[in-house]
C-alpha cells in the first residue's frame, strides 16, 4: 500500500499551499513595497520550480538534461528581456 500512495505529490501540494499562504500574507500584513515584491518574486519562482519538478515530472524522463537546459535557457532569455527593457526605459534615460 505504501508504494501506491503518492507521497511526493501530496507533499508538493502541501508546500504549494504554504507558498500560497506566504504570498497572501504580503497583502494581509500590509508590508512595504520592496519587501512585498521580494517575497512575491521568491515565492513565485519557488512555486514554478515546484510545479515543474513535482507535478509536470520534468526530471523523470530520459532526456531530463535537455528539459532542464531548455528551462534555464528560457529563464535567461526572460531575465535578459526584463533587465534590457528596464535598462532602456528606466535606467538609461534619466
Amino acid at each position: 500500500m505504501n508504494e501506491l500512495f503518492p507521497l511526493k505529490q501530496v507533499m508538493g501540494f502541501v508546500v504549494s499551499l504554504v507558498l500560497t499562504v506566504v504570498a497572501l500574507l504580503v497583502y494581509f500584513l500590509d508590508m512595504t513595497f520592496a519587501r512585498g515584491i521580494a517575497i512575491l518574486l521568491i515565492t513565485a519562482f519557488l512555486q514554478a520550480g515546484l510545479q515543474l519538478v513535482v507535478f509536470m515530472h520534468a526530471g523523470e524522463t530520459e532526456d531530463k538534461g535537455a528539459i532542464y537546459t531548455n528551462i534555464y535557457y528560457g529563464l535567461i532569455i526572460a531575465l535578459v528581456t526584463i533587465f534590457g527593457t528596464l535598462l532602456c526605459m528606466i535606467w538609461g534615460y534619466e
